[in-house]
């Protein structure tokens, strides 16, 4: 089993900026795509940022200009910087990461608990 455990989440003011990081431990072989997904109240989760094990990166339009995402494949972990905040960006925020296991186990997908991120003043 992977276990992803993000940190980082807080309450920040408008324009203000955070960063989150999301570890993956456990029986870990191999880790392709890893990203970010947001659950505001009464929505369903939508994509922020994903980054693939080659640095590719991809971003919904509403963060794009805004927000960086990276990772450290050595630590398995995943960044994601966050300026120009705003009370739309307010959710909570998970990790995702396409783990292997084992050299000929399936590709599955493995979430974190989720972190809340408050914009407000």
């Amino acid at each position: 089993q992977v276990q992803l455990v993000e940190s980082g989440g807080g309450l920040v003011q408008p324009g203000g900026s955070l960063r989150l990081s999301c570890a993956a431990s456990g029986s870990i072989f191999s880790i392709d795509a890893m990203g970010w997904y947001r659950q505001a109240p009464g929505k369903e989760r939508e994509l922020v940022a994903t980054i693939t094990s080659g640095g590719n990166t991809n971003y919904a339009d509403s963060v794009k200009g805004r927000f960086v995402i990276s990772r450290d494949n050595g630590k398995n972990t995943v960044y994601l910087q966050m300026g120009s905040l705003k009370p739309d960006d307010t959710a909570v925020y998970y990790c995702h990461a396409r783990v292997q296991s084992s050299w000929f186990g399936p590709w599955y997908d493995s979430w974190g608990q989720g972190t809340q991120v408050t914009v407000s003043s």
